[in-house]
């Protein structure tokens, strides 16, 4: 089969269905290829951000995304010497947040919402169970996707093909586009632990002699990241799952009568932690964003803000010279110049939080964050609003095309951008 439209996107999650939706709002046809037959994937990032929030009122979606379950985020705090040190506070920004905290949502109750509100829109086309395979190329440029979907294998061509497809993007990889990659010396490992009302009411790291843990507060249930040296998954994995309880309960007591329902290695997910970037996020008929131009560290969980502000950028860049069919390299170049900044500050932030707070806790020459920056946050308590303010709104936040906004009020009341 041989099928056209004006902009192809490559994969269903945040940055994709963003993308989708407000291209489709701005009147350009756009079709969206998710290789699922459904969104639910356990341990996908599930924070969505002050400027997230900001931009799903802005699209009238707002009051159906506060009625799906969801947990808020207030404040990030160490344990440290067996109190809490409190070095993120969203609460310290009410005046300056339209939504101070961070909600923690399933990420496909997210996507779900944002593929209901796309099938509002004509222009808009979400084909599941569709998985692209690989780039079309035309007279030195790329013309669109092949693809295997329920009915067989076709061909998509398109002006414009977005690669939201993730940090393994097919497209990113065949396109031969530069990759500067940086050295992460852990891997992370996510499970999720039963628990009652508000025994865990906060983001809390535990932290101990070679071991971390994320705690993640979510509705009835914890979400957990054991953060451990790369490449010691097969070990982990032999020691079994006593031994990775005991290690659980050593750092969260709380959970000593629930960790038992982590039943087997096998409800223990591993991710390969990675940390990189495109020198240039395009080619000739192609652009890629996200995690697919830049693959983040979990650490600050600030891997999905970037990836829908990329998406709200390239819509407000592109969404004119789509419509006229005239979307030139150097309309592409513009996307990461604008975001390039964002995308180097945030992932320097990274590297230094590898580097001063994770490697050496790993390592077991320090059992808890730099003595410094926990004595700076408790002589003066107000610096906890500058972590909440980079983690929450970032560095450059994006406002959607006109065409795409469907409260005004919300636009006009939204945090800063």
């Amino acid at each position: 089969m041989n099928e056209t439209t004006t902009c192809a996107i490559i994969g269903g999650g945040p940055a994709g269905m963003v993308l989708g939706l407000l291209l489709a709002r701005a009147g350009v046809e756009v079709t969206v290829l998710e290789k699922h037959a459904d969104f639910l994937r356990d341990f996908r990032g599930d924070t969505v951000h002050p400027t997230t929030l900001d931009l799903l009122d802005e699209l009238g979606l707002g009051e159906r995304f506060a009625a799906l379950p969801q947990s808020r985020i207030e404040r990030v705090a160490f344990d440290v010497g067996g109190s809490q040190v409190v070095f993120g506070d969203f609460t310290r920004l009410r005046r300056r947040l339209s939504h101070p905290y961070i909600a923690m949502v399933p990420q496909w109750d997210l996507l779900n919402l944002l593929a209901e509100a796309g099938r509002d829109e004509p222009a808009f086309t979400l084909r599941m169970r569709t998985e692209a395979t690989s780039l079309v190329r035309e007279d030195g440029r790329v013309s669109g996707v092949r693809y295997t979907g329920p009915d067989g294998e076709g061909e998509l061509r398109a002006d414009l093909t977005v690669a939201c497809d993730g940090r393994w993007s097919m497209a990113r990889r065949t396109s031969g586009l530069p990759v500067r990659e940086f050295g992460v010396d852990f891997d992370a490992w996510w499970f999720k632990v039963p628990v009652e009302g508000s025994v865990l009411p906060s983001l809390t790291p535990r932290t101990g002699p070679g071991k971390i843990m994320v705690v993640i507060p979510r509705e009835g249930y914890a979400q957990i990241a054991y953060l451990g040296r790369k490449g010691t998954d097969p070990q982990l994995r032999s020691r079994g799952i006593e031994a990775f309880r005991r290690d659980v309960v050593e750092l969260i007591p709380e959970l000593a009568d629930t960790v038992g329902e982590v039943a087997s290695m096998d409800d223990v997910k591993h991710l390969d932690v990675r940390l990189n970037r495109l020198r240039r996020w395009h080619t000739d008929g192609l652009l890629c964003i996200g995690d697919a131009a830049h693959a983040m560290s979990p650490m600050g969980g600030v891997g999905i803000n970037l990836a829908v502000q990329d998406a709200v950028a390239t819509a407000r860049l592109l969404a004119d010279p789509l419509r006229r069919r005239r979307v030139t390299v150097r309309r592409l170049a513009a996307v990461r110049r604008r975001r390039a900044l964002p995308t180097v500050l945030v992932q320097a932030l990274q590297k230094i939080l590898h580097k001063q707070v994770v490697g050496p806790i790993l390592d077991g020459r320090r059992p808890s964050p730099p003595k410094p920056m926990v004595a700076l946050v408790r002589a003066a308590p107000r610096l906890s609003a500058v972590p909440a303010y980079v983690l929450g709104v970032g560095v450059r936040p994006e406002r959607p095309p006109r065409g795409a906004v469907r409260d005004t009020a919300a636009a006009r009341t939204s945090g800063p951008r």
